[in-house]
């Protein structure tokens, strides 16, 4: 079994700039990266060097609510042997991804949690 671990949650807001600003004036949290994201939108990853919140918006105004839980973030040490497993309870995964610093995939439980998992080996 790999040592799993948090590593971060994704969640919609209505501007990521001001959420950013407070979450590192309320927790002393840094931005640890910030940028463009899918459909167009920007993300500010904010926290410490374990562990972060996403912070995300849409492009354009959108009917999807904020404060909507967009995935969470799961870090291990073996991507395959994760993969393995989940794919073995019968979850399709998805979105597979080589980026610096590491790889990653997606998948959705049984209630529709869309989950991350990442490693950085």
């Amino acid at each position: 079994m790999t040592n799993a671990k948090l590593e971060h949650v994704n969640v919609t807001v209505s501007d990521p700039r001001a959420t950013a600003g407070r979450l590192t004036e309320w927790f002393g949290w840094q931005v640890r990266w910030h940028g463009p994201a899918k459909n167009g939108g920007t993300t500010y990853h904010v926290g410490n060097e374990d562990s972060y919140v996403a912070v995300y918006a849409y492009a354009k105004p959108t009917e999807t609510p904020t404060g909507r839980l967009n995935h969470i973030g799961v870090l291990v040490d073996d991507l395959d042997a994760a993969e393995a497993r989940i794919t073995a309870s019968g979850i399709h995964t998805h979105s597979h991804a080589d980026y610096e610093p590491g790889r990653r995939f997606y998948f959705d439980d049984p209630d529709g949690i869309e989950f991350e998992v990442i490693s950085y080996a």
